[in-house]
C-alpha cells in the first residue's frame, strides 16, 4: 500500500521545515505507514520541485547507499539518490558553518564532472567514461533531518538521499590519470586518521555507481546532462563531525579539506 498525493505532501512539508529552522523529526516510516520507496522518490521529488520553484539551481546528484553491508543493513540491494543544489557546495578549506547543519557526518568520495548528456536508454560503461571531463577530490556533509539518523530507506530517500553539503577540491584529474579502483583514501581531522578506505569500497568501482544513477536517472525521465556533477559514494565509513579541520586525501587525485566552524 502506497501513500496519497495528501499523505506525500504532508511528509515533505514535515522535513522541509527541519530545513527552516525545526527539529529534526520522528521517522516518516512510523508516521506515514505503508510508506515504500516509491513513495519516498515522490516526497523528494515534492520538495526538489519546491526548492526549484524558490529559485534553487539543480547543478548534480549524489549516489547513497553505495556500501554493500550499508544496504544490507537497511535491506536493499542498489544504491539511492539524491539532489545537489548549487548552494549546498563549499571550497576547498573555507569555513563551513556547523549551526546550518543538524547531525552532520562527513565521507570522502570522488566526485565525477560530466561534458556530455547522458540520455541513451543503452548506455554502456565506455560511454559513461567518454562523458567525464574530470574528477575531483570530495568531502560529502551527508546529515539527517530524521532525529538520531533513526532511518530505513524510505527516510533517507525521502530526505534528499540524507544529503547536507559537499566541499570540492580544485584541481581535475582525469579518469586516465588515477586508479580510480585501487586508490586508498584517508580522512584526518586534526591530524588524525578517522576514515580509511578505497575506491572498490563504493559498489566494488566508483564508475558502477556512476552507470547505476547514469541508468536510473533515464528510467525516472531526468538524464544528467553535460555540466553535472556527480558524487559517487562513499570510499570509507562516515563519520561524525566537530568543530576543526578534516582533510582528505586519495591516491592520485589530491586533497581536499573542509574547515568547520562552531557557529
Amino acid at each position: 500500500m502506497s501513500l496519497n498525493t495528501k499523505d506525500r505532501n504532508a511528509a515533505a512539508l514535515s522535513l522541509r521545515q527541519v530545513y527552516e529552522g525545526g527539529n529534526p523529526v520522528s521517522p516518516l516510516r512510523d508516521r506515514f505507514l505503508g510508506i515504500d520507496v516509491n513513495d519516498s522518490y515522490a516526497i523528494q521529488q515534492i520538495n526538489t520541485q519546491y526548492w526549484l520553484d524558490q529559485g534553487r539551481t539543480l547543478c548534480g546528484r549524489k549516489i547513497g547507499l553505495t556500501s554493500t553491508a550499508v544496504q544490507a543493513q537497511l535491506g536493499v540491494d542498489q544504491p539511492d539518490f539524491g539532489m545537489l543544489f548549487s548552494d549546498m557546495s563549499f571550497a576547498d578549506g573555507e569555513a563551513v558553518p556547523i549551526s546550518r547543519l543538524y547531525q552532520p557526518k562527513i565521507e570522502g568520495e570522488i566526485a565525477f564532472y560530466l561534458d556530455r548528456d547522458l540520455d541513451d536508454p543503452a548506455i554502456t560503461l565506455a560511454e559513461l567514461v567518454r562523458a567525464i571531463a574530470f574528477a575531483l577530490p570530495a568531502i560529502e556533509i551527508v546529515d539527517s533531518r530524521v532525529k538520531d539518523w533513526d532511518i530505513s530507506i524510505v527516510d533517507t530517500i525521502a530526505d534528499n538521499a540524507s544529503s547536507g553539503l559537499y566541499v570540492l577540491g580544485s584541481r581535475p584529474v582525469a579518469l586516465s590519470d588515477f586508479d580510480h579502483l585501487a586508490c586508498g583514501m584517508v580522512v584526518e581531522h586534526r591530524g588524525q586518521p578517522v576514515s580509511v578506505g578505497a575506491g572498490a569500497a563504493c559498489l566494488g568501482n566508483p564508475l558502477n555507481a556512476c552507470l547505476w544513477l547514469a541508468r536510473k536517472m533515464i528510467e525516472v525521465g531526468a538524464p544528467l546532462k553535460a555540466g553535472d556533477l556527480i558524487l559517487s559514494g562513499a570510499l570509507g565509513p562516515m563519520v561524525p563531525v566537530t568543530p576543526g579541520v578534516y582533510e582528505l586525501r586519495i591516491n592520485g587525485l589530491g586533497s581536499v579539506s573542509a574547515r568547520f566552524a562552531d557557529c
